[in-house]
């Protein structure tokens, strides 16, 4: 009997101390995971964002997997809101878990801006350069960002978690994840994080041809749906390669929080058109942006515990997220069509929806409403400019809204 009490026991400890128990002690966690493989499916099968969506989903997946002992856990939370200082670094590196350590790279800014230079090394600034007036309709499309900022504040969010929102309105997921690691450190009334953040602003990011073409059609006419745009003068490599140091200048004066992501898009932009330095563009555009990518992703999804997604709080993130990214739409095809009339019909106001920084998503939805009025129109290189403008307008905003929080 004795023997069967002692056996009884260990089967009990072993059952106890098993993963599987402690997930069935924690229901929510459950279904994290298995909101974890609806984006997987999304990302394989839908191809919503793949590149980045499948290392997300995949990070959720490991970091609601039970841990019975806390050095068991991939990622710990609690770390994330104490302050930091080099104890703080010595306790992530020491007692953090593998997503913990891979964490650092998004708290520290690191791989938004390796990002951003991998961006620029894929980036042709030339259909901006051709018609600078593109510059315009990418800062338009920037105006969601702060409506929505204003909005979020309505709704009793601190500026942190205002701009963290925001933010979401440039359809920019690195510079999305950037502002809120920046920002969102605890103290708020809110449960907001990182992942949060940066999963709402891919989800609108794979949603743009979704989202888009319903707010072009109802704001422009058939008529200026068909308007055609002449060809693009040839820009030379001497304005391709001064473009980029004008550009990382100005910014940098102007606003100097937005130094790093943009300095680091000219780097990447500056490698690709001197033409001498063809090794370091391929490494920038596929070995270090594709491990770059697979860190980011699966880190940033680590921290989409249940308790910060199944909130209201994140309801409010998936809310507040479309409206910012509807209004940054709309604001960018408003302009085009003042521009449009004070040109006298020269723009077709469709480019103006790209001027959002979903590259080249954006502009290759304006070609396609456009080609539905008129198989004829192309206008994909003319909606590039406000596209890759609307890259360096987020990363501009991103710069303001660190700026006014700071102050």
């Amino acid at each position: 009997m004795e023997i069967l009490n002692i056996l009884q026991n260990i089967l009990m400890g072993l059952w106890e101390t098993s993963g599987l128990y402690a997930l069935m002690q924690s229901p929510e966690n459950l279904a994290m995971i298995a909101i974890s493989f609806v984006f997987m499916y999304l990302a394989i099968v839908k191809e919503f964002e793949p590149l980045l969506l499948l290392p997300i989903s995949f990070g959720m997946f490991l970091t609601n997997l039970p841990a019975v002992l806390p050095e068991d856990m991939m990622y710990h939370a609690e770390f994330w809101t104490m302050e930091q200082n080099a104890d703080w670094l010595f306790t992530v590196l020491h007692d953090g878990g593998l997503l913990d350590k891979l964490y650092l790279g998004v708290k520290l800014q690191i791989y938004p801006c390796l990002i951003f230079l991998g961006i620029g090394t894929m980036t042709d600034f030339g259909p901006l350069i051709a018609n600078p007036k593109s510059f315009l309709l990418g800062a338009a499309a920037q105006g969601g960002i702060f409506f929505t900022f204003v909005a979020a504040a309505l709704l009793g969010m601190n500026a942190a978690e205002c701009g963290s929102i925001a933010i979401i309105g440039g359809a920019d997921g690195p510079t999305a994840i950037y502002v809120s690691s920046k920002l969102l450190g605890g103290g708020g009334d809110f449960d907001l994080t990182t992942g949060t953040i940066a999963l709402a602003a891919y989800t609108y990011m794979a949603l743009v041809p979704v989202i888009q073409p319903f707010f072009m059609k109802l704001l422009t006419t058939k008529k200026e749906r068909a308007i055609k745009m002449p060809q693009l003068r040839q820009v030379s490599k001497t304005e391709k390669i001064i473009f980029p140091i004008v550009v990382t200048l100005v910014v940098a004066l102007l606003v100097p929080s937005a130094g790093a992501l943009v300095g680091m898009l000219m780097f990447g932009n500056l490698l690709k058109e001197s033409g001498v330095c063809s090794r370091l563009v391929d490494t920038a555009q596929n070995a270090l942006m594709n491990i770059v990518t697979i860190f980011l992703g699966i880190s940033v999804g680590a921290t989409t515990t249940a308790d910060s997604i199944i909130t209201w709080d994140f309801a409010k993130v998936m809310i507040l997220g479309v409206i910012a990214f509807s209004l940054g739409t709309c604001c960018g095809l408003l302009l085009a069509k003042l521009m449009n009339w004070i040109t006298g019909g020269k723009i077709n106001p469709l480019i103006g929806s790209a001027g959002v920084s979903a590259v080249p998503m954006a502009a290759r939805i304006s070609q396609k409403v456009g080609a539905q009025t008129d198989p004829t129109n192309f206008l994909l290189m003319h909606a590039m400019g406000p596209n890759v403008a609307g890259v360096i307008g987020s990363a501009v905003a991103a710069g303001v809204l660190l700026s006014v929080v700071a102050y």
